[in-house]
C-alpha cells in the first residue's frame, strides 16, 4: 500500500515542490520545523541525562528563534551551538528496551514497535500538536511530510534498483536506529568484537590435565621416512674375556 501511494502521489507531489521552491525556501522551511520540534530534542537530552547538549540545543533555540526570525535562519550553527537529534524512541533504546518487531505503518512508513510509541511521546512534546486551528494544523503537517519526502528522492533509484525493496528499506532502517541508540557504534560490530575476543580467549587456555598430543611425523610409526635401525632396539656392546694367565 505505502509503495503504490508513494509512486502515485507521494513522489509526484515532491519532485513538484523541489522543482517549484526555490532552495533556499526549502532551506527556510526546514529550518522552521527544525525549530520547533527542538523541544522534542531538549526533553530527550534530559532524559538521557546529555546536560551539554541540552544546553547546546537550548541555546540554539533562543538563538535561531529571537536573531533567526523565528527559525527562518540558523546562526545559532555559526556560533558553534552544536545541532542534536534525539527522540524518545531513542531514549527508549537507551533505557535498555528492545527494538520489537519491525513494522510498515501505512502513511508512515518503517518502524518498529519501541518507536511507535516513540513517535507518540514525541507527538506531545511539540508546540504544533497544541494548534486548535485545524486547518493551520495540517496545513503545517502536509508541507512537513511533502518537505520530508523530498528530501529522499535522490535515495529512491536505490530502492528501484534493490532486489528486495522490503529487505532494503528494513535493513537501512534498522542499522540506522541501532546506529542512533548505539552512540554511533553498531552492535553487530560490537558483538562480533566480542566473540572474536571470546574464542581467542578459549583457544589461548589448553585444557588442564590433558595429556601432550604429539604430532603425527614425530611417531616413528606415522614416519615413512624413518631408518629401520631407529625402529630397533640397541643392542649391548659385546664383553671381552679376561686375558689368560
Amino acid at each position: 500500500f505505502n509503495d503504490k501511494f508513494d509512486r502515485a502521489i507521494a513522489r509526484p507531489v515532491a519532485r513538484g515542490y523541489r522543482a517549484a521552491t526555490p532552495h533556499f525556501v526549502q532551506t527556510g522551511i526546514r529550518n522552521v520545523y527544525d525549530n520547533v520540534d527542538t523541544p522534542i530534542v531538549m526533553l530527550n537530552d534530559l532524559l538521557q541525562g546529555q546536560f551539554k547538549s541540552f544546553a547546546s540545543d537550548t541555546g540554539r533555540l533562543l538563538v535561531n528563534t529571537s536573531i533567526g526570525i523565528g527559525g527562518l535562519l540558523d546562526p545559532a550553527t555559526s556560533l558553534g551551538l552544536e545541532k542534536n537529534d534525539r527522540d524518545f524512541g531513542q531514549t527508549l533504546g537507551k533505557w535498555g528496551l528492545g527494538s520489537g518487531p519491525y513494522l510498515v505503518l501505512p502513511f508512515l512508513g518503517p518502524c518498529d514497535v519501541r518507536d511507535s510509541f516513540g513517535k507518540l511521546a514525541d507527538t506531545y512534546s511539540t508546540p504544533r500538536t497544541y494548534i486548535k486551528n485545524n486547518y493551520w494544523y495540517w496545513s503545517l503537517w502536509l508541507v512537513e511530510k511533502v518537505d520530508a519526502r523530498s528530501r529522499f528522492l535522490d535515495q529512491d533509484r536505490l530502492i528501484d534498483n534493490a532486489y528486495d525493496a522490503y529487505a532494503f528499506l528494513r535493513n537501512a532502517y534498522l542499522q540506522h536506529r541501532d546506529f542512533k541508540v548505539n552512540g554511533g557504534q553498531s552492535p553487530s560490530e560490537e558483538e562480533q568484537e566480542l566473540k572474536l575476543m571470546e574464542e581467542a580467549g578459549e583457544d589461548s587456555q589448553a585444557p588442564q590435565g590433558a595429556p601432550p598430543q604429539s604430532s603425527p611425523q614425530s611417531s616413528p610409526q606415522s614416519s615413512p621416512q624413518s631408518s629401520p635401525q631407529s625402529s630397533q632396539p640397541e643392542q649391548p656392546p659385546p664383553q671381552s674375556s679376561p686375558p689368560r694367565v
